[in-house]
């Protein structure tokens, strides 16, 4: 038995419905439909029933209720107790540019919040590299783009971000829509970054896909510079929606690439839970929090949430 399951249960009971306690909980109803089969298997009982008004629990269901509801209060003080202690300690954390940019401050402002006597060391470096320090152990934990089958590690999906191509209005001869193929942009000049970048790679090979040969008018290998030539409307750029986090009220276009393949998958890795510290332990948990808060109220544009 799960946890996730008793607030499934105590949410379909609040509601009389399996759709709407779906919404609410932010997952597809056959998921949940799922989660309750497998909890009255395993209870070997029937907890819900459908009725003209709804879903309604039997009477094994209405027992069960009043005890899933304590067992959660006793979970949910536990778990408040914990973040209330006073952790202490440093912790490690390393986001590439473009997610610094949107997820940064946010996760600053949490931690300072709610585990004052942490101490945080923030690094800012392209998502290879952060790999890399991982495996040197020079951070604990941070948001990546492609997995290291590194034995040791702790890896867990975020979101997927789509693309953009960013531009400024002034860019001559480009028509703004709100999605465009790489086929149509073999005459656009483009600045990117080199092509050690995890993110060139995916452009490159979308639009070898494509057929077709980009105008790469500059490479940059720093998000500040490559977004300055951008603004200057020199060249459009090929990003993802967080790079323009910080030019939010510049005017900017954005036109979604719509070839398939052209996202990228943001992952939460870090330590084992053996060898992480409490204090990363509690930022693992602070990062995935403000993520999912972060995407659900619009700030992250062109992210999705991973779906299990």
């Amino acid at each position: 038995m799960e946890i996730r399951q008793l607030r499934y249960f105590i949410k379909i009971c609040e509601l009389g419905s399996m759709g709407r306690a779906a919404i609410e909980l932010d997952v597809v109803t056959s998921a949940l439909s799922q989660q309750m089969s497998r909890l009255e298997s395993e209870l070997s009982t029937r907890l819900l029933q459908r009725s003209p008004a709804g879903v309604i629990p039997t009477e094994a269901g209405t027992a069960f209720m009043h005890h899933a509801q304590l067992a959660l209060r006793n979970i949910d003080n536990a778990a408040q107790a914990a973040r209330h202690a006073r952790l202490s300690g440093q912790v490690s954390v390393g986001f590439a540019p473009t997610t610094a940019s949107v997820l940064g401050l946010p996760f600053q402002k949490v931690m300072r919040e709610r585990y004052p006597d942490i101490r945080l060391h923030l690094v800012e470096a392209l998502s290879g590299n952060l790999a890399a320090m991982l495996n040197a152990r020079r951070i604990d934990l941070g948001i990546i783009f492609k997995a290291d089958a590194h034995r040791h590690w702790h890896t867990s999906p975020l979101l997927e971000e789509r693309l953009f191509l960013v531009a400024s209005p002034a860019l001559p001869g480009l028509v703004h829509k709100d999605r465009v193929f790489l086929s149509e942009l073999a005459d656009v000049p483009l600045v990117l970054p080199s092509a050690p970048h995890g993110l060139r790679a995916l452009v490159d090979a979308g639009f070898m896909r494509a057929n077709v040969i980009p105008d790469i008018a500059l490479e940059v290998d720093g998000l500040a510079m490559l977004m300055d030539a951008v603004m200057d409307g020199g060249a459009a750029s090929i990003q993802p929606g967080a790079a323009t986090t910080r030019h939010a009220g510049a005017g900017l276009l954005h036109m979604e690439i719509a070839d398939e393949g052209m996202a990228r998958q943001n992952l939460l890795a870090s330590l084992s839970d053996e060898d992480l510290s409490p204090a990363g332990l509690a930022a693992r948990v602070v990062i995935a929090e403000v993520v999912r808060a972060t995407v659900r109220e619009g700030r992250w544009k062109g992210a999705q949430l991973y779906q299990p």
